[in-house]
């Protein structure tokens, strides 16, 4: 009897320890491994995709920055190019200028050179009301314009008498001016030519002094012994004409100033 119970007994549970596994077997989850997979690709692809979006956001703001570049750098040539335009007419309305400026000296040197004739002096007929001059010319004048007062008061008016403040003014006003070796020198050559000597001999030697690099420095020395010669300081007119041959050995006033000084040494 106690045998048959203990046999039932352990069939029982064998048979709730058989019920108990079928039933955790039945909770068990089950995994969808294809399921994963995929997740992983889309989100690998997603990933992909945005960064080709940056690549091509970067690309297309480096094109943009490219053509900006490029249109600025078209801008800039641009402008050098009108700049080098405007360059070169100034530099031509220059060289007109200063064509003009060496036609007029020309041809006040040759002027003033007859004026010099042996006689040593001005006609009469420069002696001009200084009235006159004052209603034909304007005190507001510009640095050009000061001077081509004064020097057409030569060239076209023959009023050398007037000519002469104006060169004074000009002197005054404009004492580093391009033209001022020249008003110096044109300024002496009208007062040697009254016989104003002593004056006359301080603006040929601003000339020589103050202004060793300009074209009318040899004329200046030449002018500065011809006044010595005529003070009669033939041992200053000496020193001064050998002073013009040996600096300007090849120039026009070195030319004129060699037979002077043989006849002086003589």
């Amino acid at each position: 009897m106690k045998q048959t119970f203990s046999k039932r007994t352990a069939l029982f549970g064998l048979m709730l320890t058989a019920s108990t596994s079928i039933v955790l077997a039945a909770q068990a989850p089950v995994i969808d491994i294809n399921s994963t997979s995929n997740a992983g690709q889309k989100t690998r692809s997603t990933s992909l995709t945005e960064q080709l979006a940056n690549v091509e956001r970067k690309l297309d703001s480096r094109n943009r920055s490219q053509v900006n570049i490029q249109r600025q750098l078209d801008d800039l040539q641009t402008q050098v190019n009108d700049l080098r335009g405007v360059t070169e007419l100034h530099t031509h309305q220059l060289s007109q200028v200063l064509e003009r400026q060496r036609e007029l000296y020309q041809e006040l040197d040759r002027r003033v050179s007859e004026a010099l004739k042996p006689t040593m002096q001005v006609p009469s007929a420069i002696a001009i009301d200084s009235a006159t001059v004052s209603k034909t010319y304007s005190d507001n004048l510009t640095e050009n314009e000061a001077y081509d007062k004064a020097l057409n008061l030569v060239l076209k008016d023959k009023r050398y008498e007037q000519a002469i403040p104006e060169f004074r003014h000009f002197n005054k006003t404009y004492p580093q001016s391009t033209y001022a070796p020249n008003a110096h020198y044109w300024l002496g050559q009208l007062l040697f030519n009254k016989g104003n000597l002593n004056e006359a001999e301080q603006e040929f030697s601003i000339v020589v002094q103050q202004f060793k690099d300009s074209s009318k420095r040899p004329d200046a020395l030449l002018k500065l012994a011809m006044v010595a010669q005529q003070q009669k300081n033939t041992v200053k007119a000496v020193k001064l004409y050998r002073q013009l041959l040996s600096e300007y050995p090849s120039s026009t006033s070195a030319k004129l100033a060699k037979p002077r000084l043989e006849s002086l040494v003589q």
